[in-house]
């Protein structure tokens, strides 16, 4: 199957930490970013209850006073530059994530590390400096400006998915799929498991070649391609980049299913017509928290009465939710702008809210993202070579490993989820019990 002509990656924007913060005119004003970078450092490694830091710093050293215990993780923080503590100081958490996309910082197990970090949340806090807390409106006001309005919706998609089919394929699985596998029923290389998340999405939803299919969200057409083909069902299924939207169009082509698949370039709040299910896997973190209401009202809208609707989302833990959706953390100023983790709450919440909807099952298969972005980031290491043929500078491949690691270390922590959620319309009759078993029809 062929990818996109373009294959060229465009290196982030922006200067260094270490540009920005050898810029400043004073090496007396640096030296006290260092100070007191170097304390919250201490500081928050001081408080840690949960895991093990040692961080070396030439001859300088400090761990966590914590012991190592059994099934905790222990890692080392080796400072390669003391600029990392003055991008500590200016931007806290986000600071870290920068330094280490600078190269100034390493550590032996980045994802063990983003775990400890996690659990130890209240130690991490303290990470918040006068200084980064000086600068948090204006990051607010950046994430403001990234609103999912049609228009900005469009501009965060093509931030992300347009950087290339080409780079995505450097580390997906031959599916071309972008969300959490499932390891189960004997799954167990990352493509059978991307297979058995798809058909365990269409037997919940009980799909019959009866049925009209609405995908919201393409992605690279994985989805579409197996409805259509083990459960004869129609499929319509729409995105807004262009990158996936041409590689969908082949792939359903190539499959010779385009008497049964619709791709359609269109933002899902201009959707119509009435549909039997409708499916949606991991597209509403991209939505914004200002738009779920909507979403799940189009959900709604487009499903017949006897309707149902799968949704699969990464969700954050209920309790952090509103604290979370109003920052703009690493991931959303480097890697999905506009974006907003959802809790099961909020959701169901837009769902009772705006909808005739009600939830039938839900199921967490979040430790199995583990799994995959572990094996994501280990594709992708071994295809560095080829990342920066297309265009990848260090910088960029570095701050690649940092959302894999930043992602599988959150999961890791327990402090998000991925979820299965199975709503149905008032005369939906779909079986009680959740998880089908039986194979694909």
């Amino acid at each position: 199957m062929s990818a996109s002509p373009s294959t060229s990656v465009t290196p982030l924007p922006g200067a260094s930490i270490r540009d920005r913060v050898t810029q400043r005119p004073s090496r007396r004003a640096r030296s006290l970013l260092e100070s007191i970078g170097r304390r919250m450092i201490h500081r928050a490694i001081a408080q840690i209850r949960w895991g093990h830091i040692r961080l070396l710093d030439g001859d300088r050293g400090v761990e966590s006073v914590s012991p190592v215990s059994p099934g905790e993780p222990s890692v080392v923080l080796r400072v390669l530059d003391p600029h990392f503590y003055s991008a500590a100081a200016f931007g806290g958490s986000v600071g870290i994530a920068e330094a280490y996309m600078d190269g100034l910082w390493e550590t032996d197990d980045l994802p063990a590390l983003i775990e400890i970090m996690t659990v130890n949340l209240s130690a991490m806090e303290s990470l918040s400096t006068t200084i980064a807390a000086a600068l948090a409106p204006f990051s607010r006001f950046a994430y403001r400006l990234e609103r999912n309005t049609r228009g900005g919706s469009r501009r965060n998609i093509v931030a992300h998915y347009d950087l290339g089919n080409d780079f995505f394929a450097l580390f997906l699985d031959p599916t071309m799929t972008y969300s959490c596998a499932i390891f189960e029923n004997g799954a167990t290389t990352l493509e059978q498991a991307q297979l058995e998340k798809i058909d365990r999405a269409c037997r919940k939803l009980e799909l019959k070649p009866v049925h009209h299919l609405l995908e919201i969200g393409t992605g690279w057409g994985a989805l579409a391609v197996h409805a259509a083909r083990h459960y004869g069902c129609r499929v319509t299924t729409t995105t807004v980049s262009d990158a996936q939207y041409d590689y969908a169009t082949s792939r359903v082509r190539e499959a010779g299913l385009s008497g049964q698949i619709t791709v359609v370039k269109r933002d899902y709040r201009d959707l119509v017509g009435q549909f039997d299910r409708v499916v949606s896997i991991e597209m509403i973190e991209a939505v914004g928290r200002a738009y779920l209401p909507t979403y799940f009202e189009t959900c709604s809208r487009c499903l017949k009465p006897d309707g149902a609707a799968l949704i699969q989302a990464i969700v954050i833990r209920d309790q952090y939710f509103e604290q979370a959706a109003r920052r703009r953390d690493f991931l959303k100023k480097y890697i999905f702008p506009g974006s907003c983790l959802p809790s099961v709450k909020a959701m169901l919440d837009a769902v009772s809210a705006r909808t005739d909807l009600r939830l039938w099952h839900l199921e967490d298969i979040g430790p199995h993202y583990q799994t995959t972005l572990h094996l994501w980031n280990e594709a992708f290491q071994g295809r560095l070579d080829a990342a920066r043929a297309m265009g990848c500078d260090e910088r960029f491949i570095r701050t690649w490993e940092y959302y894999f690691a930043y992602c599988e270390g959150a999961f890791r922590a327990r402090h998000v989820g991925d979820v299965q959620m199975l709503l149905t319309k008032p005369m939906c009759r779909i079986k009680p019990s959740g998880e089908r078993t039986a194979g694909r029809a």
